[in-house]
């Protein structure tokens, strides 16, 4: 069982080298989803789609599942963001969306 959450918490916020690592709570789907919403807010590049994509579906998640990840974050990191990430996310599922759209 992982350490108490306040416990973590406070080691996170005094930037406690050892509160970092691998989650204890998450379930390996679930942490991949988290991730790939991070990539979403944060603008990553295509190869770190692609790696995180392959995790996310690997641990049992479906396109339809990572595709939501995307919807789901738009409130938050606006439009302009899901627009960036979509075909990127789109070719680390296997789709060319920009093909699809342009073509």
């Amino acid at each position: 069982m992982g350490t108490n959450y306040t416990e973590r918490l406070r080691r996170l916020a005094v930037n406690d080298a050892g509160a970092t690592g691998e989650p204890t709570a998450l379930d390996a789907k679930t942490l991949a989803l988290v991730r790939l919403a991070a990539l979403i807010a944060v603008g990553a590049a295509e190869p770190s789609f692609g790696e995180h994509a392959d995790a996310a579906v690997s641990a049992g998640a479906t396109s339809d599942e990572i595709v939501d990840v995307l919807v789901g974050v738009g409130a938050v990191v606006g439009l302009p963001r899901v627009v960036a990430a979509a075909p990127l996310l789109g070719l680390a599922l296997g789709y060319d969306v920009e093909d699809d759209v342009l073509g």
